[in-house]
């Protein structure tokens, strides 16, 4: 029988340009540290400490755009994060600094906004969006972004207001001939700046990285508060894995509980001149742009403390209710984010990599009554995909317990990589699955692996006691 291949090869991006960033050099793609990636699903976005080369991988799509931040000196500011957000007729670069900026370019390399969020390197920009459904109460948007001690969530809506709003102003002024110029210190003033709620998440040591898994529950003793919990899983060098709820209250410190709740009528007077006070601080803390914001309040929940084992990467499901974790030691936990337990767990995979995908499991699409099928959401099975380049091997997992249900061989020099979250999809169309693309850095290569999987059960007689018993085959 001949074997089908398990991906399909895409285009290249090799050109010129790529030289600047390392290109040319074996395993110049997963050597350099500082080199980022991002993706879109026709384009790609590669990064080094100081330029940002947005290319494609089609015949047709030739464009390619170099853009280069204006990054302070006398900090040795550099990107330390790259990310594409996509509405549905806008698509930008985001870019997070290790002064604590984030950065919004156009495609045409022009500044959309920038505003500082914490000070610190930003380690990680994550985007993800939660639909309601029958397991999710209500739906999500938002963009994190992750830093050592802290992590900042930005919602979808408001960055998605402040885009139409540049994109109209832009097409407002496509027959001015002599369009102004932005000034350097108005950047982050132009649209308003984005309000975005930050919590401090180093009660046990620096992180290494974090993710906002979604929402829960309130505390007990607040079932009736109107407020929003979100749950916050950290990794790092001091707790492999440490959990936080989340509050939207900024301000209300123990002082203003009593206040407020306890003795009202009592402290009338001195709660009305701290109220004074706090609005006063308020509007004193809108003119410097750089001051930071205060932490909002992070109850820890529970951590895992297991030296020297180090938590190093983390990757969330879709739905945000699994993580996967890989550590120092070569081992990848499955989290439960819900739960907080460690629900699985692989040995044997140092320096491995990991990205959740939905494929289609023992679905011949091609066979429906119907030529037209379009498959929905439930017909995909949520898999991890587990790249381990000292095996030189990609591993796809069943979630959460299913077996191993395919072996790639990938090049040296290869990275695995995902199209970020669309914003604002509707729940009418089609369903796009969470798919698997696979970039070889020393060829240029690009290719998608293929979601359609099929479990045959093959007849075959064995000598084993004189019993027939079925040989399965996976394509």
């Amino acid at each position: 029988m001949a074997s089908r291949s398990h991906k399909t090869e895409l285009g290249s991006i090799a050109c010129v340009e790529l030289s600047e960033l390392g290109a040319g050099k074996e395993g110049w793609l997963v050597d350099n540290p500082s080199l980022l990636c991002a993706l879109d699903t026709h384009s790609l976005a590669l990064a080094n400490r100081s330029t940002i080369l947005v290319t494609g991988w089609s015949d047709s799509d030739g464009s390619r755009i170099k853009i280069r931040p204006e990054l302070s000196p006398i900090e040795a500011e550099y990107i330390s994060a790259v990310e594409w957000l996509v509405f549905d007729e806008i698509r930008v670069i985001v870019v997070g600094t290790s002064s604590g900026y984030l950065l919004i370019f156009s495609l045409e390399g022009d500044l959309i906004h920038k505003q500082m969020i914490h000070p610190g390197r930003v380690l990680k920009l994550r985007v993800r969006g939660t639909k309601r459904d029958l397991i999710q109460d209500a739906s999500s948007e938002e963009v994190c972004v992750v830093m050592p001690g802290a992590i900042a969530r930005l919602d979808g809506s408001d960055i998605q207001n402040m885009l139409h709003q540049w994109f109209q102003e832009t097409h407002s002024q496509f027959w001015n001939q002599n369009p102004k110029r932005q000034d350097l210190e108005d950047f982050g003033n132009s649209y308003g700046r984005l309000p975005y709620q930050l919590w401090n998440v180093s009660k046990y040591g620096t992180c290494a990285d974090a993710a906002i898994t979604g929402i829960m529950p309130p505390p007990l003793l607040e079932l009736q508060s109107s407020q929003r919990y979100y749950c916050a899983v950290t990794i790092g060098e001091d707790a492999v894995i440490s959990a936080f709820r989340l509050s939207e209250d900024k301000s209300r410190s123990l002082v203003g509980v009593i206040l407020s709740k306890v003795v009202p009528a009592t402290f009338s007077t001195i709660a009305s001149f701290s109220k004074l006070i706090w609005r006063s601080d308020q509007t004193s803390m809108k003119k410097p742009d750089h001051k930071p914001q205060p932490f909002a309040r992070a109850s820890p929940l529970t951590c895992l403390k297991d030296h020297p084992r180090k938590g190093e990467k983390l990757t969330l499901s879709p739905s945000g209710t699994l993580a996967s974790i890989t550590d120092s030691l070569g081992r990848i936990l499955l989290l439960d984010t819900q739960a907080l337990v460690v629900v699985r767990l692989w040995k044997g995979y140092r320096d491995a990599s990991c990205l959740f995908m939905e494929m289609l499991v023992n679905k011949d699409i091609g066979s429906s009554s119907s030529a037209y099928y379009e498959p929905v959401k439930s017909d995909y099975c949520l898999c991890l995909a587990i790249h381990a380049p000292r095996k030189g091997i990609i591993e796809i997992w069943q979630m959460r317990t299913g077996p191993r249900l395919r072996t790639i061989k990938c090049a040296k020099g290869s990275k695995m990589l995902q199209p970020t979250y669309r914003f604002g999809a509707s729940m009418s169309s089609p369903y796009v699955p969470l798919e698997l693309f696979l970039l070889n850095g020393d060829s240029g290569q690009i290719s998608v692996l293929n979601r359609t999987l099929v479990i045959e059960l093959v007849p075959h007689v064995g000598q084993h006691f004189g019993l027939s018993f079925p040989f399965m085959v996976v394509y």
